[in-house]
């Protein structure tokens, strides 16, 4: 046995045995124990999960080795460059590769592992599949530390990862590792492959990913810049030619003609033709008003496999996803899969293995998707990475976009941030030059977009409605609703709030009403058993009046008495779907009202004159689109106390804006003189995500700083921050309460009544030594072994 020493990651829970550890294999094992099996490895006297990283000639570590207990399956699931992804992961949010691992790889299941084979349902439609490529060849590996009787540890922080990114320059030039490396940050990779040359600045040279055996991938060019000056080197993501216009190939010329939408779009068959050719054009991509961005997606998807290589999209929910699957299975066949948590755990780890052995060329899912084993990656978009679902609730809380951008970063893929709405941080990128716009011409965008207006923006609107702003729908709306459903177009009604008078206030004094037993806010639920999702018509399904009741504790209260004021009368806060379904239902007799929220989330409805009451984000579909559109209570989420209020809002409200066919109207109930509304008005969603980052740059929010969240007792947060060896240049800001609904960290005990949040604020360019010095502090207080709760997040989307 030429190798027998294995280098394994034991999947450990505390912080300072992130580390890997050396062991011997026994002969029978030789054939199975391979780089990226899972493992069974005892540890301190007890059995625990691993996997094993690679293996050994010999080992630094002078004592007895314990023996490899048990190869749980000779399948090699960790592949080189997921381990490298995770380990930048684990440096970048200060977290372990253990946790990574746990949401990258999902749990075994061994009857399906022994299938050998996937057997997914197979697609109505099929088409040829492209021949799969070669295995990347990247390896991995970690330094030592002699901690731990009886046993070699192998590697010392996470983010000391053996592969590195080196500039082409000589062996003097230092390496970048790859932990320290942030997509967003001061290094700006130009998003071209191979031989392929790039206008760029001076000191751009080869870059080699080189692993701890020597070998090398090469890897796109690195163009470094000054921290805070991204305007001094001028990086386009597909190079332009002396106009200033794409240059026209033989590849984007057929492409045009096959994909015909895409010319809608500033140099849009240009990067059609880029990734046709292999390489890796980076974009942020607006989306029309009205666009199959399904469709759209899928064709960048199917652009991709023709040449060889494979692509992830990573959409908000399973409806978004069962959407974009049935387009990209139009177009690829069987080679696309479909990857979420609902799946069950066979059928989930059925297509994962499909996706690992290269028989799916297309992955489509959720958040984990972005961690998906694909061979050769050519593409990794997500679509509406403003979502919070794209926030990972589990240690350490990454988040999706950060995750891809990173993974396009070390492998060179391409990478598209879309949807109708922008979020500072895809601006932030736009902006450093690391990707480009893809954009529409305004001309053509003026043609696709609905007339959009707020009530009274105009003199001569106040004057022939003074109240217009006053009240929750006013005249104007009314009257457009009843043109569009005379002439048999359907009307949609979106509402921020669930429920039917989900808050409710004292009449007299305006005080919240408060539960007498719990002190929670009391509300008017629904009681007409088809108020959800059904179909009315006038009158039918009217709510009957009832006692108002917590939300907290669900006790009704029969006789209310304000605290305040000893009022027993009470009057609505918040308006929710269910009862203005019902207010519409009385405003238009004879029309069907269809709701679509909650529990009953409707995709599409027919066409014909209804009135369709939606919340936010649960907006059907209808053929040729609504002919009006009413977007209510925009104070609502407008008003919230939230960093990402007004990005949140306009996101919200063009996703709804896009579902009304061109030339219809959207009538938005909020201020005029609101940047955000102003942006939905003339729908600039670029305009409006530079002003919000321009904005946070001034007041120093993320993205424009990096943001760490440590949560816990006063006691647990002053033992980290002393442990803590924090680089020059970090604010300490807090204590301050938790943000309303965000969750308590876990605690091994009884959940302390008072958490308390601390935050640490430090420039971009010392982002990573922040993390590291957290990492770190949180390997000392492990080794403590403290059960008091507390939680580290990077850049967490609720900061309070």
């Amino acid at each position: 046995m030429s190798r027998p020493i294995a280098r394994v990651l034991p999947l450990l829970e505390p912080a300072h045995l992130d580390r890997d550890f050396d062991y011997l294999v026994p002969p029978e094992m030789d054939e199975l124990a391979q780089p990226g099996v899972r493992v069974r490895v005892r540890f301190s006297g007890r059995l625990v999960d691993g996997y094993l990283l690679e293996r050994l000639e010999k080992s630094d570590h002078t004592g007895k080795l314990v023996r490899l207990e048990r190869v749980v399956s000779g399948e090699r699931v960790l592949t080189p460059e997921i381990l490298a992804l995770v380990t930048a992961v684990a440096a970048r949010y200060a977290g372990t590769r253990a946790d990574v691992l746990r949401l990258a790889i999902p749990p075994r299941h061994a009857k399906v592992e022994s299938e050998g084979v996937e057997k997914a349902e197979k697609p109505e439609r099929t088409s040829k599949k492209s021949p799969p490529a070669a295995d990347p060849v990247v390896a991995a590996g970690d330094s030592a530390d002699p901690d731990v009787p009886q046993v070699r540890t192998a590697a010392a922080h996470p983010s000391d990862a053996a592969i590195s990114i080196v500039p082409g320059g000589g062996a003097d030039t230092a390496p970048v590792q790859v932990g320290d490396v942030s997509a967003t940050d001061e290094v700006i990779l130009v998003a071209e492959r191979n031989s392929v040359s790039v206008p760029a600045a001076a000191d751009s040279g080869a870059v080699a990913a080189e692993s701890s055996t020597g070998a090398s991938v090469e890897q796109p060019d690195l163009v470094v810049l000054g921290a805070g000056d991204h305007s001094t080197a001028s990086v386009a993501a597909v190079p332009a030619g002396e106009s200033g216009q794409q240059p026209v190939t033989a590849a984007s010329s057929t492409l045009a003609a096959e994909f015909p939408a895409w010319g809608r779009y500033v140099h849009g068959h240009s990067f059609l033709g880029a990734l046709a050719e292999g390489r890796g054009p980076r974009a942020g991509w607006q989306a029309l008003p009205g666009e199959d961005w399904a469709g759209r997606l899928a064709e960048l998807a199917a652009v991709t496999v023709r040449g060889g290589r494979s692509a992830v999209i990573m959409v908000p929910d399973q409806r978004d996803l069962d959407r974009v699957l049935g387009e990209c299975v139009a177009l690829v066949g069987e080679s696309a899969v479909g990857l979420a948590a609902g799946l069950g755990p066979s059928a989930r780890y059925r297509r994962w293995l499909s996706v690992l052995r290269g028989q799916a060329r297309v992955v489509v899912g959720t958040r984990s998707a972005v961690f998906s084993p694909v061979k050769d990656l050519g593409l990794i978009a997500i679509w509406d990475d403003g979502d919070d679902t794209f926030a990972e609730p589990r240690s350490p809380y990454p988040h999706a976009r950060e995750v891809a951008m990173l993974r396009a970063h070390e492998t060179g893929a391409a990478f598209v941030a879309g949807g109708f709405s922008r979020t500072a941080e895809v601006q932030a990128i736009v902006e450093s030059g690391w990707a480009h716009d893809l954009l529409a011409d305004r001309a053509v965008v003026r043609q696709a977009m609905p007339r959009i207006t707020a009530p009274g923006d105009t003199d001569a609107a106040l004057e022939r409605d003074p109240i217009a702003q006053a009240i929750r729908i006013p005249a104007v709306a009314f009257t457009e609703a009843r043109k569009a459903i005379k002439a048999g177009g359907p009307v949609l009604v979106q509402v921020p709030r669930r429920g039917y008078i989900p808050a409710l206030a004292c009449a007299k004094c305006r005080t919240p009403a408060r539960c007498r037993h719990c002190n929670g806010p009391l509300a008017l639920p629904d009681s007409a058993p088809a108020s959800r999702g059904a179909l009315r018509s006038g009158r039918e399904g009217v709510a009957e009046a009832q006692s108002p009741a917590c939300r907290w504790c669900g006790i009704t209260e029969a006789a209310f008495r304000c605290g305040a004021c000893g009022s027993r009368a009470l009057r609505a806060v918040v308006i929710g779907a269910s009862r203005t379904a019902e207010e519409l239902g009385r405003a238009f007799p004879g029309v069907p009202v269809r709701g679509s929220g909650g529990s009953a989330i409707l995709n599409t409805v027919p066409e014909g004159p209804q009135v369709v009451v939606s919340t936010i984000g649960a907006e059907p579909r209808v053929p040729g689109g609504y002919a009006v559109a009413m977007l209510l209570d925009g104070w609502a989420l407008l008003g919230r106390a939230d960093l990402r209020a007004a990005e949140d809002a306009l996101r919200r409200w063009m996703s709804a804006a896009a579902l009304v066919r061109p030339g219809g109207r959207v009538i938005v109930m909020a201020d005029t003189g609101i940047p955000t509304v102003q942006a939905l008005v003339r729908w600039d969603p670029v305009w409006h995500a530079g002003f919000e980052l321009e904005q946070r740059t001034e007041v120093r929010f993320p993205p424009a700083v990096r943001f760490a969240a440590i949560d816990g007792t006063s006691d647990s947060i002053a033992e980290l921050l002393g442990e803590a060896k924090l680089p020059d240049g970090v604010e300490i800001l807090g204590p301050v309460p938790l943000p309303p609904g965000a969750r308590k960290p876990f605690s091994s005990g009884d959940s302390p009544a008072e958490v308390e949040r601390m935050i640490l604020r430090a420039d971009r360019a010392t982002g990573s030594a922040l993390s590291r010095a957290l990492t770190a502090a949180q390997a000392v207080r492990s080794t403590h072994r403290s059960d008091a709760p507390l939680r580290v997040q990077i850049d967490p989307i609720d900061i309070g």
